[in-house]
């Protein structure tokens, strides 16, 4: 019995214990929590500026800071946006991103702006020799074409004989196949202007923006390299 009962006492103490050491640790969050000043400043629809520990229901979408127990900005929530406004937010942040690794990928792959003109040139080489054989092959549609009309005009219902025979099936389909394709090159070729222009735009915009990319670097060589040496100007 007394085994028993030293047994039920010593349990009882020992979650006493556990729940003092409990109630301690909410005390001292609680104190902490406290003791960090957290509050917060909004402003109201008629512009008023207000400051509190709690944010009425009605302005929790709103733009708020965070401050500290000092009264300095820590932090900075943001309005909820709309759907088109959040549309236009993931735009923005795509094409920051989109902006950031095409700036990696001048910077890792040109080592000065010579490159850059060596590639260009090359590409538009290429675009050069592609539009020469474009052209030398919509020179040959219009010559097989012209050939193909001036058959056709022995036939209905070009020919002025009355006893002209009808035009055969086979010719009358190389004209209508011979013409669309003339036309589809035609205006391919017309497009590669357009290619071409809009490729040295390209390469213009990249050696504008390796230049901005080498003097940020370079003045950020600049600003280290001083800082080492006016520390020991100064020692």
């Amino acid at each position: 019995m007394l085994g028993a009962s030293w047994l039920r006492s010593l349990t009882l103490l020992g979650a006493m214990a556990l729940t003092g050491a409990a109630w301690a640790a909410s005390a001292s969050q609680t104190t902490t929590h406290s003791q960090k000043g957290i509050a917060y400043r909004w402003v109201d629809e008629h512009g008023v500026v207000h400051y509190g520990d709690n944010i009425p229901p009605q302005y929790a979408s709103q733009d708020r800071a965070i401050l500290n127990s000092q009264g300095l900005e820590v932090g900075h929530l943001d309005a909820q946006k709309t759907p088109e406004e959040e549309i236009v937010a993931n735009r923005a942040r795509e094409a920051v991103t989109k902006q950031k690794q095409h700036d990696a990928f001048l910077v890792s792959t040109y080592t000065s702006v010579k490159d850059i003109e060596a590639l260009r040139d090359v590409r538009l080489d290429q675009l050069k020799g592609q539009r020469a054989a474009a052209e030398q092959y919509v020179e040959s549609l219009r010559v097989r074409l012209a050939s193909l009309q001036s058959r056709a005009l022995s036939y209905r219902p070009y020919s002025a004989r009355a006893d002209a025979w009808r035009m055969p099936d086979d010719l009358a389909e190389n004209l209508v196949r011979t013409l669309d394709e003339l036309r589809t090159q035609s205006n391919a070729l017309a497009a590669e202007g357009a290619i071409e222009t809009a490729l040295r735009a390209q390469f213009q915009s990249d050696i504008e923006r390796y230049r901005e990319l080498h003097a940020i670097h370079s003045q950020s060589a600049a600003v280290s390299t001083s800082v080492p040496h006016a520390a020991a100007a100064a020692q």
